[in-house]
C-alpha cells in the first residue's frame, strides 16, 4: 500500500468570492432511491446473517422511479397513475437446499422506509414496486468467498472524503434537515419531505434557492399558498443564521407563478407523483452534500454490499480519515483522502492512499507524515467491521 501525505495546495472553497453546494432533501426522488436502495441492502444483510450467519454477496445499487400522474388541488387532490418503482441489481439467492426470498425482502423493505419517511404517501395506492433482483454472478461470488480474515474488493474503484465542512455547505445541510425535522412538520404540516436546497455564496452572502413541496390538503387557498411559503422563507432563514451565516438571502419555490396552476402544490408531498423521476447516485455523496468546488466520486454507494465492495467503504473511509486528521493532527485546518482499490486486492490495502493536508504552519508536513500515515492505517484496520454500523443504520450515506 502506498501512503503519500502532501500539503493541499490551493485555495479552500471558503475563500474563493464564489462557492456551490446543494443538497436534495428526504423526499427528492433521486435521495428516495438511494434510501431504498440501502434499505434493501440491510434488509438483504439481516437476513444473511440471521439464516447463514454471515453477510452474502450483494449489490443492490441500482433504482429507478418513474414518476406518477397526479391532481394537486388546495384542499385536497388526488393521484391518478402510481409511482412505478425498479429495484435491480445482484443478490446471493441461494445456499445449499436454502432459498432467499430476493423480491420479498426487497419489496417489504422498500415499503418499510416509504411508511416511516414519507407521511402522506400511501404505499398500497401511490407506489408500485417491482422487485428484479437476480442470483449474483459467479465470479463475483467466487471472490467475495475468497479471502482468509480480510475481505477482498469487489471492484477497482476510488472513494474520496474531506473535512471539515465549510460554511456554506453546513448552512446548506442544516437548512434542509431543519425543513424536514419532525417537530417542523408538526407544526408546520404543509411541508412535504421533498425539498432541495441549492446554496450560492458570493464573498460573505449565502444565496439559498429552496424548492419545497407544499401538501395540498393542508394549504386552502392561492392566497394561504402565499403566507405558509413565506413561512417557509422565515425558517430556512433563521435556520442558516443559526448554522452562523451571517448575511442570507433565501427564495422560496422560485418557479412559482400567479396563479393556482402554477406553484409547487402536491398530494403527497414529494414531486415523485407527477413532476419528477429518480435514480440511486444521482443525489448526495456520504457527506449528505452534492458540492462542485470539492473533490467527489461518482459512485452510487448505497445499495452496495458493505462488506467488500470498496464504493461504499471507501468512501465513509477517506471521510473519517480526513476528519480525524482535522480533529487529531495539530494545526491541521483541512484535509482530503483519496483512496484507490484493485479489485481481488484486501480492502484493507488499497493501492493508494493520498492524504492531502492544509496547515497553519506549512513547513510542520515532515514532522507531521508519521502521524497522519498512523491515522490512516488506524482508519483502514477498521473497515472490516464498518459491516456492523451499515447492517445496524448507524450510518447515512445520503
Amino acid at each position: 500500500m502506498r501512503i503519500e501525505v502532501l500539503p493541499l495546495e490551493g485555495p479552500s472553497p471558503a475563500v474563493l468570492p464564489l462557492e456551490i453546494a446543494e443538497r436534495k432533501g428526504l423526499g427528492h426522488p433521486d435521495t428516495i432511491c438511494d434510501a431504498l436502495a440501502e434499505s434493501v441492502s440491510v434488509a438483504l444483510s439481516r437476513f444473511y446473517l440471521e439464516s447463514f450467519g454471515a453477510i452474502l454477496h450483494h449489490n443492490v445499487d441500482k433504482a429507478l422511479l418513474w414518476g406518477g400522474v397526479a391532481r394537486p388541488a388546495f384542499g385536497g387532490g388526488e393521484v391518478l397513475e402510481p409511482i412505478e418503482l425498479y429495484l435491480a441489481g445482484r443478490a446471493t439467492a441461494a445456499v445449499k437446499d436454502v432459498r432467499v426470498p430476493l423480491d420479498k425482502l426487497a419489496t417489504q423493505a422498500a415499503r418499510a422506509w416509504l411508511r416511516s419517511h414519507l407521511r402522506y404517501l400511501d404505499v398500497d395506492r401511490h407506489i408500485r414496486i417491482h422487485s428484479l433482483i437476480r442470483p449474483t454472478s459467479a465470479d463475483l461470488s467466487s471472490l467475495f468467498n475468497r479471502r482468509v480474515g480480510t475481505p477482498l474488493a469487489n471492484d477497482t474503484s476510488f472513494g474520496i472524503g474531506f473535512a471539515p465542512l465549510d460554511l456554506l455547505e453546513r448552512t446548506v445541510l442544516s437548512v434542509e434537515r431543519e425543513l424536514n425535522m419532525p417537530a417542523t412538520k408538526t407544526a408546520h404540516p404543509q411541508i412535504g419531505e421533498d425539498i432541495k436546497v441549492m446554496g450560492v455564496r458570493t464573498a460573505d452572502a449565502i444565496h439559498l434557492t429552496v424548492a419545497c413541496a407544499l401538501v395540498g390538503r393542508h394549504v386552502a387557498s392561492l392566497t394561504e399558498y402565499q403566507e405558509k411559503k413565506a413561512a417557509i422563507g422565515r425558517l430556512a432563514t433563521a435556520a442558516a443564521y443559526a448554522a452562523g451565516a451571517a448575511e442570507v438571502e433565501v427564495v422560496v419555490n422560485a418557479a412559482d407563478g400567479t396563479s393556482e396552476d402554477s406553484v409547487y402544490l402536491t398530494v403527497t408531498g414529494t414531486s415523485a407523483e407527477a413532476g419528477d423521476d429518480g435514480q440511486v447516485g444521482r443525489g448526495n455523496r456520504v457527506n449528505g452534500l452534492i458540492t462542485p468546488y470539492r473533490p467527489m466520486s461518482l459512485e452510487a454507494a448505497a445499495g452496495k454490499n458493505p462488506v467488500t465492495h470498496v464504493g461504499k467503504l471507501y468512501n465513509i473511509v477517506a471521510s473519517r480519515i480526513a476528519q480525524a486528521v482535522v480533529d487529531r493532527v495539530p494545526g491541521a485546518i483541512e484535509a482530503q483522502c483519496c483512496l484507490v482499490s484493485r479489485i481481488g486486492y484486501p480492502i484493507d490495502e488499497p493501492h493508494v492512499a493520498d492524504l492531502k493536508v492544509r496547515l497553519e504552519e506549512p513547513q510542520r508536513i515532515e514532522t507531521l507524515r508519521a502521524q497522519c500515515m498512523s491515522m490512516v492505517r488506524d482508519q483502514l484496520g477498521e473497515i472490516g467491521t464498518l459491516w456492523r454500523e451499515t447492517v445496524d443504520g448507524r450510518i447515512a450515506l445520503w
